[in-house]
């Protein structure tokens, strides 16, 4: 940008006005550098010195608020257009409304949608898509199919995206019929489903455990000439690994390098969490090593998995070096990680262990949450230490987090096994008290 701005200052000194095309382009720069502040500082010094700019000019900057986060600006600045003598148009409407149904304001997207045709500027199907997104996100179907009506009587066409995002929300829903339906329609419709609309469609299924109809889809876009990306081969052997049918996990994880797609440390993560939760811990072993050897170096997700195998298995000098390693190569464990380390400790009777990890994680300010304490807290019980449980109950509330069903039920659990019964029903009214829900 700097040698960009040299040239403009030349321009100047040899007693040229600059074109709208050059501001344009200046402001177009600024914009997909991340610098939309500077933009606008230098919208204002153009308009301060009598250069008028044209709606490309605003579009681009309404645009560049809107993908840094800041909607409520660019909503400020359309308002602004009437006064700078610039139309709005449907592309800038489109892009606020966008915007506005990405951080979740969907009620006040449709209101600027409708404001925008009071004013004679009609959508199109990415301002109906923006808006089907945001209801649909939001669960509010009945606006949703006010608006897939408003569009069918306007004459405007769906495209795939559109129905890519009915199906999404369909299928996160669990609505898998109805998302089967929208496939259904793009077929009919002359429309040719996209690599996503499969992958779409494969995650539903993989959701409510029907991998044999995910397999299938895989099966369908080949067939219809379509090549499965890595998204598609990772969800399917995320669905395989959860129904625990390992061998065809393994079998489509082996495809899928066959098939020279670039793997990602997330393809390996999808395959390693079911081979950790089965106790595979050989052929994790394996696929790490062959992560480090393409230059893939595991995250901290990958770490979790492994760390929560061996905790399960109880080996717990390997789990403690292992989170030695991870704090030792600076993976920045989460609340997770140390929640997995302790309970593991706890429940093989490694309690100071445990409990000089959360006396650190206290000391260091570190993030300690419900389930930190509920480990603990058990973990006390366990070794009848209901004094010092009972305790720490207290430090938790003291500190601001609201004990769940679980706090409750390891300390219950502990006095009903000393037949202190009396106390145990205490314990319960104060569980009515606080609201706790049992599930």
């Amino acid at each position: 940008m700097d040698p960009a701005f040299s040239i403009l200052g030349k321009i100047f000194k040899m007693g040229f006005q600059p074109s709208t095309v050059t501001l344009n382009t200046l402001l177009k720069g600024l914009c997909i550098s991340n610098m939309v502040g500077e933009a606008l500082d230098f919208h204002d010094e153009l308009i301060a010195k009598g250069l008028f700019l044209n709606g490309v000019s605003y579009g681009t900057l309404i645009n560049g608020l809107c993908k840094m986060g800041k909607t409520r600006s660019a909503v400020k600045l359309l308002r602004r257009l009437p006064r700078l003598a610039v139309k709005p148009d449907v592309v800038m409407y489109s892009t606020v409304i966008d915007g506005l149904c990405k951080d979740g304001f969907a009620s006040e997207a449709h209101g600027l949608f409708s404001e925008m045709i009071d004013q004679g500027i009609f959508p199109n199907t990415v301002t109906y898509s923006s808006l089907i997104d945001g209801f649909c996100k939001r669960h509010q179907w009945k606006e949703v199919t006010q608006l897939l009506n408003h569009m069918s009587h306007s004459g405007i066409n769906m495209n795939v995206i559109t129905l890519n995002i009915l199906m999404d929300a369909f299928c996160k829903a669990g609505r898998i019929i109805e998302a089967q339906t929208v496939f259904a329609k793009i077929m009919k419709i002359d429309l040719k489903p996209n690599v996503f609309s499969h992958n779409i469609l494969i995650a539903g299924y993989c959701m409510i455990n029907n991998v044999q109809e995910a397999s299938e889809v895989l099966n369908m876009m080949m067939k219809s000439g379509l090549r499965p990306d890595i998204f598609s081969y990772t969800i399917l052997i995320e669905g395989y690994c959860k129904n625990k049918r390992l061998d065809e996990a393994i079998y489509l994880f082996k495809e899928m390098r066959s098939r020279n797609l670039v793997l990602n440390t997330v393809s390996y993560n999808s395959l390693i969490g079911g081979l950790c939760k089965a106790g595979r811990i050989s052929f994790v072993r394996d696929l790490l090593n062959e992560m480090n050897h393409m230059g893939l170096p595991p995250d901290i997700v990958t770490y979790n998995m492994l760390l929560h195998a061996l905790c399960k298995r109880q080996e717990l000098d390997r789990a403690i070096a292992l989170f030695e390693r991870i704090v030792r190569e600076e993976m920045r464990p989460t609340a997770y990680t140390y929640n997995i380390l302790m309970d593991g400790l706890c429940t093989g009777g490694r309690l100071y262990k445990a409990r000089e990890i959360f006396q650190y994680l206290l000391m260091e300010g570190r993030h300690v949450d419900v389930v930190s304490y509920n480990v603990m807290i058990k973990g006390l019980c366990k070794e009848g230490l209901f004094d010092e449980a009972k305790a720490l109950l207290d430090k938790m509330e003291d500190n601001g987090l609201l004990p769940n069903i679980f706090t409750f039920k390891a300390i219950i659990g502990h006095l009903l096994d000393r037949n202190e019964d009396e106390k145990a029903e205490k314990l319960l009214h104060k569980i009515v008290s606080t609201d706790v829900s049992f599930k």
